[in-house]
């Protein structure tokens, strides 16, 4: 348990401080839920393992609350912020943290290799970040598909988000972002977050989920890219069977006859849907039909 002396930011009455005296506005559209909940920062900081050898790159700081304990356990910190509004206030409130550096820009837009290369890089990372709904699926799998060295990626998403990760065929959470992570990562649920955690309150609750990523993806296939093609297909009509949402598709160029021939070869029924199939019967399906 932290210094109860210390003045956080995270701490309600220093969090509406700094929102008057800098007369901040929240911005729907950019998702600005700021965590006022101390315990929770720290069973993030936790979840995610950080300690005074790791690099830890945070998405979306707002105003300091998380970067500030984490740069408390975290050899270095490396903050990414798309609001120009908050980078002078983030300056402000962390001015005494030496091994905290801000960034302003979108995450989504960086050259992730790239930035690696100039913040010198070359090991692998800890991403902490607390994403609005909108953005959940696009940053993770832009993490894990630029190729950057990561150990792991802890995020606040929310409830149904963390729960569609873990899921697996046959659930009504089950879908593209589920198959994507088992490919790539290991998911734990580290904490569930109330409403009353954040500032303003959302409407639905929130979940911490940390994504372990694998040395080596739990299937082989000899073109990844067809592989996600075909999850992609699958979920994008789900309702449909198999063959027709992957004949539809417009990414793909297989006809109904070559999907419906491929799933006989697998045994697998010609009516059978995308959200009945694990990981590895995806897995075989791209492999025979790169075939």
């Amino acid at each position: 348990m932290r210094n109860p002396d210390q003045q956080y930011i995270a701490y309600p009455a220093n969090t509406i401080r700094i929102i008057q005296s800098h007369d901040f506005q929240f911005l729907k559209k950019y998702g600005q839920n700021f965590l006022i909940d101390l315990h929770v920062m720290e069973k993030i900081v936790r979840a995610a393992g950080a300690g005074p050898d790791d690099i830890v790159i945070e998405i979306g700081p707002g105003i300091g609350s998380l970067t500030q304990v984490l740069a408390e356990e975290a050899g270095r910190v490396i903050a990414v912020e798309i609001d120009r509004r908050l980078i002078p206030i983030l300056s402000q409130n962390l001015a005494a943290y030496s091994n905290v550096e801000i960034v302003e820009g979108d995450f989504l837009k960086l050259d992730l290799p790239a930035f690696f290369k100039e913040k010198h890089i070359d090991r692998p990372v800890k991403v902490v970040a607390n994403l609005p709904y909108y953005i959940t699926t696009p940053i993770i799998m832009a993490l894990f598909e630029s190729g950057i060295p990561l150990d792991n990626v802890t995020v606040m998403v929310q409830e149904e988000v963390a729960r569609r990760m873990q899921s697996g065929p046959g659930t009504k959470d089950y879908g593209a972002l589920s198959l994507a992570v088992q490919y790539y990562a290991s998911a734990y649920i580290a904490a569930y977050v109330p409403q009353n955690c954040f500032m303003p309150r959302p409407g639905v609750g929130s979940a911490v989920i940390r994504l372990t990523r694998f040395t080596e993806p739990p299937v082989r296939v000899q073109d990844e890219k067809l592989l996600f093609g075909l999850i992609r297909a699958a979920f994008a009509q789900r309702r449909k069977t198999l063959v027709n949402s992957i004949a539809n598709s417009p990414e793909l160029k297989f006809t109904k006859e070559e999907v419906a021939g491929a799933l006989k070869e697998l045994n697998l029924s010609e009516t059978i849907r995308g959200e009945a199939l694990d990981l590895e019967q995806f897995a075989r399906l791209a492999e025979v039909l790169h075939g």
